[in-house]
């Protein structure tokens, strides 16, 4: 099974799976592997469509209170946006704490794990299942995280950004801080699961009696305190990790060209913005697609995500540059003026010339940090009675359905699931 088949990358299958979300059945059935969940997460992280623009598309076709799960699931999205915006550079270090030191955890992830031959099938259906479609199901992500980090002791860092590596909808802030939700390092407490809740939760090829994790939680927790790892089984052979790329690969690109922007207002399109274009671009404004060397260098893709985002970029630009800040900013001098949408991935990457637009956020900014989401989500939802009183349905509305939203300039270059 070919991602792209799964996730074809235009803003019309975008719409098309926000028309097919039925909110009713995702709040019943949002937990089970093959529950209804919406697949909508790597059209949102890479900006096809926006949270404004999924919940206004959900709620024309359905009555939504202001607190349902759908909405509310919404908001751990933004609210790891939250974090990244207060914490910086922190969300990728523990943010407190474990149940052992961080010298206590593994710097590299098994072979076994990689190659979904760990012995315990909830894991290897999920490495599995990740390496032929590029996404996984929420809960299959947190099973995968618990037995990585509490029975093989590994740090909650290294299985994260082996993870986010191969997602199509890999986003720093959502992936990396669910992870030490589940460590313990992000959360009041550690996330454990065992056979049980596999078996409640997953099809039968998933269900995993007799391993590892088929024992009490009094048992499991004792196991994530110890400092000695479980072994695996490390049953059958296994498959091939898929490799991972720093430089595009499979889309056509080439080193900026200062001759092709001089004199031109320019809208920079990158991983992150691949939203339809703004009704108020300026009259002959280049749209130029970034790939922000930097970015890539330290975080390679998988080729499907490589193929995923460049078909888009490719439809939405008419050059694709591949380049480092400072070839960037001389390519860029000549040009009448440059904008974009900001994205924290990509924001530090660019010149100070580029005026970055601050994305439309769905919920209201609360100011300062929150260290939970309960105390996050109390605060941003005061005063909100109906859908209607949403910062984001509110701006989207004023703006009409005429493109992405996006906000001003700024100043600068419960579980968490996603929908």
């Amino acid at each position: 099974m070919k991602p792209l088949g799964l996730f074809p990358a235009t803003h019309t299958a975008a719409l098309v799976r926000i028309a097919a979300v039925r909110p009713a059945d995702y709040a019943r059935s949002r937990n089970a592997i093959d529950g209804a969940v919406t697949q909508l997460s790597p059209y949102i992280t890479h900006g096809f469509v926006s949270l404004p623009e999924v919940l206004a598309g959900v709620a024309a076709r359905h009555r939504l209170d202001v607190q349902h799960k759908f909405v509310f699931e919404l908001g751990w999205r933004e609210y790891f946006r939250h974090v990244w915006q207060h914490r910086g550079d922190e969300i990728l270090h523990s943010l407190h704490d474990g149940l052992l030191p961080d010298h206590g955890y593994a710097t590299e992830l098994p072979a076994d794990i990689r190659q979904a031959r760990t012995g315990v099938p909830a894991i290897d259906m999920t490495v599995r299942t990740l390496y032929a479609t590029g996404t996984l199901h929420n809960h299959a992500r947190m099973w995968l995280a618990s037995y990585v980090v509490h029975l093989r002791k590994v740090h909650w860092r290294v299985g994260a950004d082996w993870l986010v590596a191969h997602l199509l909808d890999g986003d720093l802030a959502s992936n990396h801080l669910s992870w030490q939700w589940v460590a313990g390092t992000g959360s009041s407490k550690p996330y454990l699961f065992n056979a049980e809740n596999v078996a409640r939760y997953a099809p039968p090829a998933w269900h995993s009696t007799g391993t590892v994790i088929d024992c009490s939680y009094e048992t499991l927790d004792a196991m994530a305190r110890s400092e000695r790892p479980v072994r695996a089984a490390s049953l059958g052979e296994g498959v091939e990790e898929p490799a991972l790329w720093k430089v595009p690969r499979g889309v056509i690109t080439a080193p900026p060209q200062a001759a092709e922007v001089a004199g031109r207002d320019v809208w920079l399109v990158h991983p992150w913005a691949l939203g339809e274009p703004h009704a108020d671009q300026p009259e002959g404004c280049v749209r130029v697609g970034l790939w922000p060397a930097e970015h890539h260098a330290a975080r390679p893709w998988s080729g499907a995500r490589w193929a995923f985002v460049g078909e888009r970029m490719a439809s939405l630009t008419s050059v694709r540059w591949h380049a480092n800040r400072d070839s960037l900013t001389q390519a860029l001098a000549g040009a009448h003026s440059v904008q974009t949408l900001a994205n924290p991935h990509v924001s530090g990457l660019l010149p100070h010339c580029v005026e970055q637009h601050a994305p439309m956020h769905l919920f209201a900014d609360v100011g300062h940090s929150c260290y939970s989401f309960s105390t996050w989500w109390n605060r941003t939802m005061r005063g909100v009675k109906s859908l209607g009183d949403l910062p984001g349905l509110t701006a989207l509305g004023a703006r009409g359905a005429t493109g992405p939203a996006h906000g001003a300039v700024t100043a600068t270059s419960v579980s968490p699931t996603p929908p």
